[in-house]
């Protein structure tokens, strides 16, 4: 397929009709067609392992599938197996299922830091519910969020602080304040500034770059000492960083801890998990203020937990986080040739853990460039490959990897000749992708 010659027709029709009906065109922004170069953002007919076919017909090599939802591959074999047995059972009814129950043994199995735990349908959910509870236990109601990670919840608390925050009155924003990754003195001067004032620190314990040794223990002691709940924000950490998430790889618990993405691969669940003491404040078993802490009429639909277990067993007996790891590795390395082979080494910047890896396009200057990034997904799209990062899925094999690289090849040199020329313009075919937070549309 060449994207260039051949535009997709029938994915441009179905835009313009998510347009008239859905607001952005997409239920979620990052998957909105402003993301991809103009007239090439495919509409999904289905997909199967690695792959995804458009409506058009087309077949991609998929990576960052579902947002980093869908670890295992597309329609994975265990975990429908196990939702289209739930499926016969009934999904939902007036009192709890014994599949709560097992999921929820299953979960603290697997992250056996955490000493209870709720399910709900999507990580803001989770995210607001530990923010709620840290302010309930601590009577205090700053929220210390890192500044450095771009995304924790659709609520007012977080939302409100990028630059969409347009219905969001200042009073809610002026309580959340920002401290940065990896840098334990600035993050003391916040909580000493703000004496008594800050419920929580919530941070993803891993990002792009490994946290800086003892980083993680010192936010610890850090929140110990000025009476803070420490959340650890594992939506995309848990799973692909190790079966127990980023607090069982570095050793440092949290006192509460959100899950998502991976658990379901593709099917709608999260996580609240942490402290005994602090989850009980959302229960029936205590004797102070109630918390609403998570209520959620769908929040433990019994094929979405089928899902989860079946994704925890499936990650722990076949050794999944260990295959995502050498497969990244194996990514990185071909990508990182392709890009000093062609002279853009230092433009097409591969970053983060083997597992979760993104990529940079820089300009002439070495800045973040959208237009680079749009010239580099277009001769990413005609090759075949789904690419808005190069997070990957157990499902590739290393032939699919290889393709990859080939097809980067080939996108470098035409990066390579737009650096050359001082403008990628002529090879844009159209408006540059945008970043999701922006406050025009």
């Amino acid at each position: 397929m060449d994207s260039e010659e051949f535009p997709l027709p029938l994915s441009r029709l179905a835009n313009e009709r998510l347009h008239a009906m859905v607001p952005g065109g997409a239920h979620t922004y990052a998957k909105g067609d402003d993301q991809y170069p103009e007239n090439l953002a495919p509409v999904i007919s289905h997909g199967q392992g690695a792959h995804v076919w458009d409506i058009d017909g087309n077949r991609y090599l998929e990576y960052g599938s579902g947002l980093r939802s869908v670890s295992l591959g597309h329609a994975h074999p265990r975990v429908i197996e196990a939702v289209r047995r739930e499926l016969d059972r009934g999904s939902n009814f007036v009192r709890p299922s014994v599949v709560e129950v097992e999921a929820a043994e299953r979960f603290l199995a697997t992250v056996p830091t955490a000493e209870m735990v709720k399910f709900a349908k999507n990580g803001s959910d989770a995210t607001t519910a530990a923010v709620r509870l840290a302010r309930a236990v601590t009577g205090r109601p700053r929220v210390a969020v890192c500044g450095d990670h771009p995304f924790f919840s659709v609520d007012d608390w977080f939302i409100g602080t990028t630059p969409m925050a347009a219905g969001i009155p200042a009073a809610t924003t002026d309580l959340t304040v920002a401290f940065p990754y990896g840098d334990l003195s600035v993050t003391e001067e916040l909580l000493t500034r703000h004496q008594g004032e800050v419920a929580c620190l919530i941070l993803e314990p891993a990002t792009h770059t490994e946290p800086p040794p003892g980083y993680l223990k010192g936010l610890r002691d850090l929140a110990d000492r000025h009476g803070c709940v420490l959340v650890f924000d594992e939506m995309i950490t848990g799973l692909r960083w190790s079966e127990a998430g980023a607090q069982g790889l570095y050793g440092v618990v949290p006192d509460l801890s959100t899950f998502g993405k991976a658990l379901g691969n593709g099917f709608a669940v999260s996580a609240l998990a942490g402290r005994r003491d602090l989850m009980e404040r959302g229960g029936l078993r205590h004797s102070g203020d109630r918390v609403f802490l998570l209520s959620t009429t769908h929040g433990a639909e019994t094929h979405s937990l089928a899902a989860a277990m079946a994704v925890l067993t499936t990650y722990v007996e076949e050794g999944i986080t260990a295959r995502l790891h050498a497969l990244g590795e194996r990514l990185a390395a071909g990508v990182r040739d392709a890009a000093d082979s062609m002279g853009v080494g230092d433009h097409l910047v591969v970053r983060g853990r083997a597992s979760n890896l993104v990529f940079a396009t820089l300009d002439g200057n070495l800045q973040p460039s959208q237009q680079y990034r749009t010239l580099f997904l277009r001769r990413l799209i005609a090759g075949g490959i789904l690419a808005p990062s190069f997070v990957v899925s157990s499902a590739l094999d290393d032939a699919d990897i290889d393709r990859t690289v080939e097809v980067v090849a080939q996108a470098c040199a035409v990066y390579r000749k737009a650096l050359d020329a001082g403008d990628p313009t002529p090879w844009l075919a159209g408006r540059p992708v945008k970043p999701v937070f922006r406050r025009l549309a």
